[in-house]
């Protein structure tokens, strides 16, 4: 006889986040029968795709009491991979037809056009009716039964609404959290910083490059940010500097087509007369540093006694880098690797907790789980991978999205879509200032679209 399978079960959920991993877990949750809350602190979608002006007092970001902005988005940003594949899977990213005339066609566009398409998702799917704006988590900790023991799977959930500044405390079955990982900075340690007397920031607060005409400035970093900020910099600066850990001791490069923005290895030490010394023997006279070093997990409102913790911006531990195993499934996270296709894998992800919170879908023991943690921590150190690298992916995303899909009964990641996240990093390494609006993978265009006519 065949066994029964066990009765879906419905739970209430709370979705801490309306960005694009919030929004997506928000819908499958409730495809899957779940009744669902989401909690956003802005008054509209989009999380760190609401690009505004507002910068925070603090330039470097550290002070704890400073008035926080959740975006890290600058004026010029575009994507860096293209939009075809970039999409949720079955809501392709394509350009909308029948829409205002303020949308971005290009195939990396604007970050204002990514946030029309999450404004579309939630529209298409009625997501914004399960969303309360302008409500911040202040608190998430495991429930209290009345005999002093912890609720199984129950989680108390505080919040506080801006408008009415009515604070609120609800019981939730499970917790979702979506917060994303732009706002808190991480910075670079520079010998000398506490007496020298330029312009320290992070490139969290920067948004255009007027405030730095005719300045000299050094920015920290080899990533996406440090890259397109230097470029839109160099528009106006007097001279620009990158400086990287991960050159060589002697690099010292002139970009090609700039005549005053070089490449440099890492920043040895500055001074109180306002020079920087690189690595590299150069020595230069600076107004600003600004820190294009990322940023740092942050989960100021999450209470789990240190079953849950941020070491060395390591989330653990983690298994499968979503249900910590003390508390699955009762709290997951999702959106936590990076180098990553974004908005599919947020996709794989929720509909994964979806089922596995309506019981559609086992997970192994916690023993089981905190076994193969274990063993993921033990492969990076002998490889001799730092903690801070334990969420990067890159080229092992596709396999972690194939690992999800089958768990979830749906189809691999398309093949196209993985060869063009390739083929554009194989051209922004080779042509970082064209990559954007020169291409030659036409074909894998073609294919896309053929495969988006399925959901048309």
């Amino acid at each position: 006889m065949a066994p029964s399978l066990s009765p879906i079960r419905s739970h209430h959920v709370a979705v801490i986040g309306a960005g694009a991993a919030g929004l997506v877990a928000a819908r499958e949750l409730r495809r899957e029968g779940h009744s669902v809350v989401v909690f956003e602190r802005q008054k509209q979608v989009g999380g760190t795709w609401i690009y505004t002006d507002h910068i925070e007092p603090d330039p470097l970001s550290v002070d704890p009491t400073r008035s926080v902005v959740h975006s890290s988005v600058y004026g010029s940003l575009r994507t860096n991979l293209p939009r075809e594949c970039m999409g949720y899977r079955d809501f392709p990213f394509t350009i909308r037809s029948g829409v205002s005339e303020s949308r971005d066609p290009r195939r990396f566009p604007s970050h204002s056009e990514v946030l029309a398409y999450l404004q579309d998702f939630a529209k298409e799917f009625a997501i914004e009716e399960m969303i309360r704006f302008e409500t911040a988590v202040v608190k998430v900790a495991p429930a209290v039964d009345s005999d002093g023991g912890e609720g199984i799977g129950k989680w108390r959930i505080e919040s506080m609404e801006k408008e009415k500044k009515v604070r609120c405390d609800e019981i939730y079955d499970a917790v979702v959290v979506c917060n994303g990982h732009y706002i808190e900075p991480r910075l670079a340690e520079i010998p000398g910083i506490s007496s020298w007397p330029g312009k320290e920031m992070h490139s969290h607060n920067y948004r255009t490059p007027e405030p730095f005409r005719d300045q000299v400035v050094v920015l920290i970093g080899n990533s996406a940010s440090a890259d397109d900020i230097s470029r839109d910099i160099a528009r106006v600066a007097k001279e620009v500097h990158v400086a990287c850990r991960s050159n060589e001791a002697d690099t010292f490069i002139k970009r090609p087509g700039y005549s005053h923005l070089w490449m440099h290895s890492m920043i040895e030490s500055v001074h109180e007369d306002g020079s920087v010394v690189f690595q590299n023997g150069k020595t230069i006279s600076v107004d600003v540093i600004m820190h294009c070093t990322g940023y740092k997990y942050h989960f100021p409102f999450l209470e789990t006694n240190g079953n849950v913790t941020v070491d060395d911006n390591r989330v653990g531990p983690l298994y499968k880098d979503v249900f910590p195993p003390a508390f699955a499934p009762w709290l997951s996270f999702i959106g936590i690797p990076w180098k990553v296709v974004p908005f599919p894998m947020f996709e794989l992800q929720s509909k994964w907790i979806a089922g596995v919170l309506s019981g559609r879908i086992p997970l192994p023991s916690k023993e089981d789980m905190l076994m193969e943690i274990k063993t993921l921590y033990a492969t990076l150190e002998a490889q001799g991978i730092a903690k801070r690298y334990t969420h990067q992916m890159g080229i092992t995303q596709f396999e972690y999205n194939h690992w999800l899909a089958s768990q979830c009964g749906c189809s691999e990641t398309e093949e196209w879509r993985k060869e063009m996240y390739l083929t554009t990093g194989v051209r922004k390494r080779a042509h970082p200032e064209t990559y954007r609006d020169e291409w030659d993978d036409h074909h894998l265009v073609s294919q896309a679209y053929q495969d988006f006519s399925l959901y048309a």
